[in-house]
């Protein structure tokens, strides 16, 4: 897939795109509780736009393993005032959510992109983004935030993430989204030991040949970076870029990540020598 119709914008997928996280949160993993407040979140999201975001994405619940769901309210009071406001930066605007009723909301808002991590399994989600022009992304997850951690088990990570993956791109695909308008998430640290993050890492490039849509990832700072070099959360930037940079290598399109300008900058460097 050449291009990404993503609401207002039409991006040419001849190059990776950074996608910085904005977090309205008081408990995401990294981040929590610093842009928990309207003017702190648009603040932090133009900075990101000024270092070189190709995308923001906007979330208003962690979704991190042992994360408590907030109600569909309090999500709604954290995200669609920030959306609101940031409508007149010239990029394209995700909400990241899993409920239809906080997609409604914030595509009243104007936003381009859903960034769902049940992949528009709940009641309605579908048909909701068919309706729109925003695009979506859907992502792999095994079990829910409060107990996917616990023991994830996989025959083979890669084809079973595959398979599913597959399955909710056609399920969009029947619903009228059209092809251009989807993005795929293999949902690292979603449900997965270190050894099936790993393994489907190195699969990544297999596994956009199999299933013919761009692929987003997000790895920036999580465990499994943590794991492989003994580094806590903050102190996991070289790590971050080192992944982002073998994602890029793969054909990975879009990267989700909090530190935009030191991941610009690795990906320029990148696309002028490799």
């Amino acid at each position: 897939m050449s291009v990404l119709q993503c609401g207002r914008f039409k991006l040419q997928l001849d190059r990776p795109h950074v996608m910085g996280i904005v977090n309205v949160t008081p408990d995401s993993f990294s981040d929590g509780g610093r842009y928990d407040s309207v003017a702190r979140a648009v603040a932090h999201a133009e900075r990101l736009v000024a270092d070189g975001a190709d995308i923001l994405d906007i979330g208003g619940e962690s979704t991190r393993p042992g994360a408590t769901p907030v109600s569909v309210d309090e999500e709604t009071r954290r995200v669609v005032p920030v959306l609101a406001a940031l409508q007149s930066l010239n990029v394209p605007l995700s909400v990241d959510t899993r409920r239809p009723a906080v997609m409604r909301a914030a595509l009243e808002t104007g936003i381009d992109l859903i960034n769902d991590v049940a992949a528009l399994e709940e009641d309605g989600a579908l048909a909701l983004v068919a309706r729109s022009k925003a695009a979506v992304c859907l992502m792999h997850k095994q079990g829910d935030p409060q107990s996917m951690q616990r023991e994830p088990t996989y025959e083979d990570v890669c084809a079973e993430v595959c398979t599913y993956l597959a399955a909710r791109r056609d399920a969009a695909l029947a619903s009228g989204i059209a092809h251009e308008r989807i993005l795929l998430d293999p949902g690292f640290g979603f449900g997965k030991t270190l050894a099936h993050n790993t393994a489907l890492f190195q699969g990544l490039a297999g596994l956009q040949v199999r299933l013919g849509c761009a692929l987003l990832i997000g790895v920036s700072r999580k465990t499994m970076l943590g794991q492989l070099t003994g580094r806590p959360v903050g102190e996991r930037l070289p790590a971050s870029l080192a992944a982002a940079l073998l994602a890029a290598q793969a054909g990975v399109r879009v990267i989700r990540v909090h530190d935009v300008r030191e991941t610009v900058d690795a990906l320029r460097i990148w696309a002028a020598l490799k």
